[in-house]
């Protein structure tokens, strides 16, 4: 287990590097954030020179590159080029508040899946089955942006049961989340998320409910209860694991539209503010915290395998 621990940290660390290489190069494409300025009848290209001088802009893509990477290994992520803030700062202030929707969302989609997946398994064919089935499907075609919208018509704008936007009442001295601000795009996560993984457990429940020692189990007198929930689901929990390590990019990636909905203050709204205003700061930060949440995801589902699993070898 050791061994194969520091083979896989050694491997993330090479994807990792790859993927900073990468998005710096992309970044490079998109033009220099000082064209932004370029527009203004008060700024002359002596000034924005001096501007680029300043922040080392001026310099050959791959001494920018050399000198970020410098930086980042001493703990320093820089500037921003917006607000002039550390943009270490923008990150941990920008991380509870996503953490907070994603996990939240995680585990209500779990939860959802979780039901519905060994539901529909069990009454395989019956009407409950086909509605759950298409039920998921629903969810996993609707666009994140239009199930928020349509939520927030529903039940903020026409019932006024939830605010629409926001994590906390404006003018209050609370601090932390409310609640009823969580819930619409809580939600609206789970929902794409729970219709994928329902098939997903549905499938691997059944697969498992057909094997021949079930049957033998239910035979001998065993109740169908603990069958299905002691011994199907225990031999099932690869595949939701599995399921759950896919989520956990799609979470990063589909936070960001839901946070421009909600006006929700977390990662996905920095970033979009850091991609509009060339931020490369920002988004440099951004893109190596998502790489890094990623790739530690998939190195603990690997062990967790073994956990759930004692048959799966790690070598």
């Amino acid at each position: 287990m050791a061994k194969y621990i520091i083979r896989r940290v050694l491997i993330a660390l090479i994807v990792l590097f790859g993927i900073t290489v990468i998005d710096f190069l992309i970044m490079s494409l998109l033009g220099n954030p000082i064209e932004i300025l370029s527009g203004g009848p008060k700024v002359s290209d002596a000034m924005l020179a001096r501007r680029a001088e300043s922040m080392g802009l001026d310099q050959p893509v791959i001494v920018q590159y050399l000198n970020w990477l410098k930086a980042v290994m001493h703990g320093d992520f820089g500037y921003s080029y917006t607000d002039y803030q550390p943009v270490s700062n923008q990150i941990v202030s920008h991380l509870g508040p996503t953490l907070i929707l994603t996990v939240s969302a995680l585990v209500l989609s779990l939860i959802i899946a979780v039901a519905g997946g060994i539901y529909s398994a069990v009454h395989v064919h019956s009407k409950g089955d086909y509605v759950i089935v298409t039920l998921s499907f629903i969810g996993q075609s609707v666009p994140g942006f239009f199930l928020a919208l349509l939520l927030i018509y529903i039940f903020a704008v026409r019932l006024g049961w939830v605010p629409a936007s926001g994590m906390r009442e404006l003018g209050t001295d609370t601090e932390g989340v409310s609640v009823a601000h969580l819930i619409l795009p809580c939600v609206t996560l789970a929902v794409s998320m729970a219709g994928r993984n329902i098939r997903y457990i549905r499938s691997a429940m059944l697969e498992i409910l057909n094997r021949d020692y079930l049957r033998a189990a239910e035979a001998r007198g065993i109740g169908k209860r603990r069958v299905i929930w002691k011994h199907a689901l225990r031999n099932a929990l690869i595949p939701i694991l599995t399921v759950t390590g896919m989520e956990i990019p799609g979470l990063f990636g589909g936070s960001v539209i839901i946070e421009q909905v909600f006006s929700w203050p977390g990662i996905g709204l920095l970033t979009v503010n850091a991609v509009l205003t060339r931020d490369y700061p920002v988004i440099m930060a951004v893109c190596l915290l998502s790489a890094v949440v990623v790739l530690v995801a998939n190195l603990l589902l690997d062990i967790l395998y073994a956990v759930v699993d004692p048959t799966v070898r790690l070598t």
